[in-house]
């Protein structure tokens, strides 16, 4: 891939230029020291991927990656100093259009980059792992939907369900999804016995800061799922993990490592199937805005098993990739902008609580 570098600091900038050199397998294209010339080279020689900083003269991160993916877009990761203290910037900038987040390797003493050691991914394997990964969201086929998670053999009774589950809405989100999932959960709370179930794709360091975020931005409880967890009314549950999110046949939730080679993790289209096989009572689908086809063909498995299905429009989208999927194969019965999905979700779930600003 050709890869794009914006980064202040000096010593980061070549840190990254030497990881990505060294790989001989990405070249870079160019190296901006702020976010404003970052999005001046997009426009003028547009890269496959852009390394970008938050913190940065001029233009910060997160303004860079929403002008670039207004003006010329393209793949951003972000790589910081210190992503673990810049929870909010990194939500920002996710909902603005980056694709995922990992922290800047240190240059050492011999001129290798080496891990910071703080758990986030922040040696020269991970940084590459993760280059890897969204190179092969930018190439994914449109047959490479992976298989529904196979089932567990059930006794008939659900008992991966707290007492009161009648319904569920489960949403599946990449690019762009942390604000799009704020906002269509934004400004109530379903009656009782909605569940609420969350697949963003997102790095496992980040999903619990992901829950807490979320949990301050809407009035209903949120948390990270953990294997074995149930289905619980009132409550939104989020995938944790960067292996997929599946539900058995009795409705418990774990995670499953395969299929290991599917780039999109946790997949939405992994548990989008599961709620298609297992959940026997009224379920709604909604697909927001994301790179590649994930959760498409998931989707078209829950219309099929009778359930509402959703997906964002283009105009709302800070990426029109997995909804474009979703409403190519027809699986989507209502296609709505962000703030008439909040609504259509308020009269599903028999939602209490105002409605949103629009402001």
């Amino acid at each position: 891939m050709k890869i794009g570098i914006a980064n202040d600091v000096a010593m980061a900038a070549e840190a990254l230029r030497r990881v990505v050199a060294g790989s001989r397998e990405h070249e870079v294209l160019w190296v901006a020291r702020s976010g404003r010339e970052a999005v001046r080279l997009c426009q003028e020689t547009r890269p496959d991927l852009v390394l970008m900083d938050l913190v940065m003269p001029d233009l910060d991160g997160v303004e860079a990656t929403r002008q670039i993916m207004q003006l010329a877009p393209c793949a951003i990761l972000i790589v910081t100093a210190q992503p673990q203290d810049n929870v909010g910037m990194v939500f920002r900038a996710m909902g603005a259009g980056a694709l995922d987040v990992t922290a800047t390797p240190l240059l050492g003493a011999v001129g290798h980059a080496a891990s910071t050691g703080n758990g986030f991914g922040a040696g020269e394997p991970q940084l590459l792992a993760k280059i890897k990964t969204i190179g092969k969201l930018l190439g994914v086929s449109a047959g490479e939907a992976p298989p529904a998670a196979a089932d567990e053999a059930g006794t008939g009774v659900k008992v991966g369900v707290k007492v009161g589950v009648k319904q569920l809405l489960a949403i599946g989100a990449s690019t762009g999804g942390p604000g799009a999932v704020a906002r269509v959960l934004a400004g109530w709370t379903p009656a009782p016995g909605a569940a609420i179930v969350v697949v963003q794709h997102i790095d496992a360091n980040f999903a619990g800061p992901f829950a807490r975020w979320l949990g301050d931005q809407v009035n209903m409880p949120v948390r990270a799922i953990d294997a074995g967890d149930a289905l619980e009314a009132g409550v939104v549950l989020v995938a944790r993990t960067n292996d997929h999110l599946v539900m058995d046949a009795r409705l418990r939730l774990h995670y499953d490592v395969h299929p290991k080679d599917y780039a999109y993790r946790p997949s939405v289209d992994v548990f989008f199937h599961c709620v298609a096989a297992h959940f026997g009572m009224d379920a709604t689908g909604v697909l927001l805005t994301g790179m590649g086809r994930d959760g498409a063909e998931g989707l078209l498995a829950m219309r099929r098993a009778g359930k509402l299905t959703i997906a964002q429009d283009q105009a709302s989208c800070a990426v029109y990739g997995m909804p474009r999927a979703a409403a190519d194969l027809g699986a989507a019965e209502r296609i709505l902008p962000l703030d008439q999905i909040n609504a259509a979700l308020r009269a599903r779930l028999g939602a209490r609580g105002p409605a949103p600003s629009t402001k």
